[in-house]
């Protein structure tokens, strides 16, 4: 009986020093990405397509201003945002493949994240102003993207909510090895 209390008291005081609880901490890779939820890569990955659409979308305004619109995408002037696109596209992969693992478990949820970073993808690459557009056109379409990214976003967090609440689709727990389970069979006997 004491032993076993000693045992419960030891196991008590170094589980708080299991390094378990600092490797789930996310890493973005850098503050800029998701500045407000760098704890989990879903939420990283939910904040992150709307922030770094924003910083794109926000490049290439500066662009409009500075060349107007049919002309900031003549020759270098659109450089910029076309730099933006291409970082953000590369910035967005880690966020996104973390959020991958954590809906792993469950299909639906891994299916709106895939809808999800494809929308992302061809807003970034459809922030290009097209032929003939005029300018109040233009910035309709581009704003009208965070109307679309919302229910989006929220369809991510309905299915892991309900995935998680319901079970859905959660990977059934590997099964014993015989040996194992033989043997823990054989323990419970001699006790």
């Amino acid at each position: 009986m004491l032993a076993r209390t000693l045992a419960v008291i030891a196991g008590a005081l170094l589980s708080p020093l299991a390094p378990h609880a600092a490797a789930q901490k996310f890493d973005p890779g850098s503050v800029y990405i998701c500045p407000d939820h760098e704890t989990s890569g879903m939420d990283c990955y939910l904040e992150a397509v709307v922030h770094l659409y924003t910083m794109c979308r926000q490049v290439k305004s500066i662009e409009i201003i500075e060349f107007g619109l049919p002309a900031a995408q003549e020759g270098v002037n659109g450089a910029k945002s076309e730099s933006c696109v291409e970082k953000q596209k590369i910035n967005i992969v880690r966020p996104y493949q973390a959020a991958l693992r954590e809906a792993t478990p469950w299909s639906e949820a891994v299916n709106q994240l895939r809808d999800l970073q494809k929308y992302w993808l061809d807003s970034m690459i459809d922030l290009r102003a097209r032929a003939g557009e005029a300018r109040n056109d233009y910035e309709v379409r581009v704003f009208k993207v965070y109307d679309d990214l919302k229910p989006r976003i929220e369809a991510v967090r309905v299915a892991l909510t309900t995935a998680a609440d319901g079970g859905a689709n959660v990977k059934p727990e590997p099964k014993a090895k015989p040996a194992k389970a033989k043997a823990a069979a054989a323990a419970a006997k001699a006790n």
